[in-house]
């Protein structure tokens, strides 16, 4: 009797000390903030989004402004994954013999931003881009890098790269971009998925513009420079601050280098106001419009 109460107790306090693990292990799962990252098929973005904005899939038809774009992603994505970090935004797409354009080139240079290319066949159809995709899902799900994944694309082949994410438990949410009659995404992709998004015409708006029109735009006078255009920035920073006060700005600050969509829209439209010159699609002065409405705001901070 005495031995089989020492073998109870030894049972209980070995039920004890992995209890005591488990509690420790759940704490520590709790303390870890969860991440998401950003996955976007820049095939599928530039013909979904040339087609709902200027009516075309031809990228030479119409210039797309990629980094208002990944700012405006990054923006919603801290929005719908309000208790969680970003990792990175990779920006998935083709080119000959996989040698970065000037354009990818310029993407891959932006922070937070992994370029992943395919090679573009004799058709100008991107190859490999969907197995790159699976390979980046499963891998950061497999290593616990991310909890969620908002992937930008509708091609049925990212089936397997969903799946393989969600074997290792992350959560898949598909972001489409809203179709002007149909549907541009394919529906096994969508019933796959643990969400779905879609991304109207007045989110693309600001960031594609047919280069016949942005000419038309323009011919009313001379391209600004780059530093005329960071001066526009500053002094909008300088009359942003003043009607909105530090309290605004220390909400702000956290999210550089990128802006809130709102504001960066609202800085948009008030520099072409006073340039008298369209910057839509235009990414250098876009940037430099930015970089000058930051520069004053941290001096001011």
């Amino acid at each position: 009797m005495d031995a089989m109460n020492d073998d109870l107790a030894a049972l209980a306090a070995r039920i004890d000390r992995t209890n005591e693990l488990l509690t420790r292990m759940l704490a520590e799962v709790a303390k870890t903030p969860s991440t998401h990252a950003i996955f976007v098929d820049a095939g599928y973005l530039y013909a979904a989004a040339g087609r709902l904005v200027a009516g075309t899939e031809d990228r030479r038809a119409f210039d797309l402004d990629a980094e208002g774009l990944i700012e405006a992603f990054i923006d919603r994505a801290r929005s719908v994954f309000a208790d969680s970090r970003l990792l990175r935004v990779y920006w998935y797409d083709g080119a000959r013999r996989r040698i970065h354009t000037a354009e990818q080139q310029t993407i891959a240079e932006l922070p937070d931003v992994k370029v992943r290319l395919g090679n573009l066949n004799a058709n100008n159809q991107q190859k490999g881009v969907d197995s790159l995709i699976r390979s980046d899902l499963e891998s950061l799900a497999r290593h616990r890098a991310i909890s969620d994944a908002a992937l930008l694309g509708g091609d049925e082949d990212l089936v397997s790269a969903v799946e393989a994410a969600q074997g290792y438990g992350a959560r898949v949410h598909l972001w489409g971009i809203e179709a002007p009659d149909g549907r541009n995404q394919a529906e096994p992709l969508l019933w796959e998925v643990d969400s779905q998004r879609t991304l109207d015409l007045e989110f693309f708006k600001p960031y594609v513009a047919r280069r016949t029109a942005l000419a038309q735009e323009g011919a009313g006078g001379a391209r600004p420079t780059r530093e005329d255009v960071r001066f526009v920035g500053a002094q909008i920073a300088a009359k942003w601050l003043a009607a909105r006060g530090r309290d605004s700005l220390g909400e702000l600050l956290p999210g550089h280098p990128y802006l809130p969509g709102s504001v960066d829209q609202d800085l948009l439209v008030e520099a072409e106001g006073l340039l008298q010159y369209s910057l839509r699609g235009q990414a250098d002065l876009r940037r430099s419009l930015r970089d000058g409405f930051w520069e004053h705001l941290r001096t001011q901070y």
